[in-house]
């Protein structure tokens, strides 16, 4: 089962693509997004994954189209710019929010280095310079 990370990681990727940017943003979210439950996003990004879908697919399609088709033809280019920002927003705040989480597991516990006198003690050769 694919992540949701690896989800927003793979949408944005198709955003970054050379296509204009309505083909891009429908692209994004039917192929990475669509099958992707609220539940499983986490809670600091959920509400703003649920206004994601919500401009993706709240229009009603015309016969032969489907709700995320008619939603993006509806946008204006403005729109659909500031849908795929927010889609690369969440993903930019769950890679921080992986990072923040790796960190504070690997903790490394620094160990005191016991050594004995003798190994500071300076031979008698050498202190004397010859």
């Amino acid at each position: 089962m694919i992540s949701a990370w690896d989800c927003f990681r793979f949408a944005t990727l198709e955003l970054v693509r050379s296509s204009p940017i309505k083909q891009r943003l429908v692209c994004a979210y039917r192929r990475h997004l669509a099958a992707l439950p609220p539940e499983q996003v986490p809670d600091d990004v959920r509400g703003s994954y649920i206004q994601v879908k919500q401009a993706l697919c709240g229009v009603q399609p015309l016969r032969g189209e489907d709700a995320v088709a008619a939603s993006v033809r509806k946008m204006s280019n403005q729109d659909a710019d500031d849908c795929a920002a927010l889609i690369v927003e969440i993903f930019g705040m769950m890679s921080r929010r992986l990072t923040e989480a790796a960190r504070t597991h690997s903790v490394v516990q620094l160990q005191p280095l016991e050594r004995n006198a003798s190994e500071y003690e300076i031979s008698a050769l050498l202190a004397g310079g010859s």
